[in-house]
């Protein structure tokens, strides 16, 4: 009896991707399923890593590997721009005129950063007065920009929410606060943190609790500002309600969306991100397409955390899929996610769609070692030492002994 094989085709080698194509090499047999994986490029960047290069917390070496020695031997890796997928056909088309046809297909293609959404974001000061860190070149430019700063108007400004790691724009804001004073120049320099909410963070507790921190540390903060454009010539951010910021240097985070051929395809939003039911990461208008990572449109953080608890889910749910079965697993949008505070210190949150971030301990209870809603040094090493988790044990696909839903157990509600 012969088998045909059928075909896996995950559009995207960064986090996701590459843990999916390496947990389902493990159990699918290759007699059976072909996986092949599409990126543009060999380069993966630990992007978490962005954040610490422009206070010199890290290395870029660190953070910037390529993508075949983190893929399972026996993925085919294909290099190419994806252009559109013809999903009645059941096809990939990529800019070279390959087309790749499967049986399934996971989209993992992550979310960018787009400045040229904005009027007068990208100009002759982008990666200068205009800064970013959501990219590899913009955390290094920034970098040799806050070598240079001696005093001023430092803006810390995030243009419209969904964005990749939320909580990145306040941790930036906490490590300039920390960064400024032990260079002496904390005293010189005004900080203002500017968003488009009505507080620090989308969960109202978290938002308290992170308000706090930023009054104690004289960081001004000015809510509900939706930028209309930025004028670099005077130096200035506008709001539609014709509100003025004026900055020395802008540190802004760009609107962010999916990639353009998921729009030429017809499966996106608005911005361009695949709608999925939010607990199978399978598409709404195709059974045989499935988003995962910051692709989709799940309603919680885009982070690394959310990409690993779901595919966790996901791989379950896969093979029941194609073994023809009800999907028995669901995600219960299960996020964590640490803050840096400054000073050596960071703060920890575990939430899922339905529950605040509460108090107490993780991952074990009582025990820890890291404590939720609270400064401390192990929350700081944590994510220190999350880099080398990820290198060597999340990407390779191997179980980090922590359950994908929310555990309530040693929380503690504030």
């Amino acid at each position: 009896m012969t088998t045909t094989t059928k075909n896996l085709v995950v559009l995207g080698a960064g986090t996701a991707g590459t843990m999916v194509v390496n947990k389902l090499r493990k159990r699918l047999p290759a007699t059976e399923w072909a996986i092949t994986v599409v990126d543009k490029d060999d380069i993966h960047d630990y992007q978490p890593g962005y954040l610490f290069i422009p206070f010199r917390m890290n290395k870029p070496s660190q953070i910037r590997k390529t993508k075949r020695p983190y893929l399972n031997d026996d993925v085919n890796l294909v290099f190419g721009e994806v252009e559109r997928v013809d999903a009645e056909a059941s096809q990939v088309h990529l800019a070279d005129g390959t087309v790749l046809s499967y049986d399934q297909l996971v989209i993992a293609s992550g979310t960018t950063p787009r400045p040229d959404q904005t009027e007068g974001m990208l100009g002759e000061e982008w990666h200068k007065s205009v800064g970013e860190f959501y990219t590899y070149d913009g955390s290094i430019a920034l970098r040799k920009q806050l070598d240079a700063w001696t005093g001023g108007r430092l803006v810390i400004h995030i243009t419209e929410l969904p964005i990749k790691c939320p909580v990145a724009p306040l941790e930036f804001t906490f490590l300039a606060d920390s960064y400024l004073t032990e260079r002496g120049l904390r005293d010189k320099t005004e900080i203002v943190f500017v968003t488009p909410l009505d507080g620090a963070f989308t969960k109202p507790m978290a938002s308290k609790r992170l308000g706090k921190l930023l009054t104690q540390k004289n960081i001004v903060v000015e809510t509900d500002f939706m930028i209309e454009s930025v004028d670099q010539e005077a130096k200035v951010i506008r709001s539609f309600d014709e509100r003025e910021v004026a900055y020395d240097q802008l540190v802004t985070v760009p609107l962010n969306m999916g990639a353009d051929f998921v729009a030429a395809s017809g499966l996106g939003d608005e911005l361009n991100y695949v709608p999925v039911d939010k607990h199978t990461n399978r598409s709404t208008a195709y059974e045989n397409i499935w988003a995962l990572g910051d692709a989709s449109n799940l309603p919680t953080s885009k982070a690394g955390s959310v990409a690993h608890f779901s595919v966790d889910v996901f791989v379950e749910n896969f093979e029941d899929a194609i073994a023809g079965r009800p999907l028995s697993q669901s995600f219960d949008g299960h996020a964590n996610c640490f803050i840096e505070s400054g000073g050596g210190k960071a703060l920890l949150l575990d939430f899922n769609y339905d529950t605040e971030p509460m108090g107490g301990t993780f991952p074990l209870p009582k025990v820890g070692p890291m404590s939720l809603l609270k400064e401390s040094r192990a929350n700081h090493l944590g994510k220190l030492a999350f880099r080398h988790i990820y290198w060597n044990a999340l990407l390779p696909g191997h179980p980090l002994g922590l359950r994908a839903d929310m555990q309530i157990a040693g929380k503690i509600p504030v």
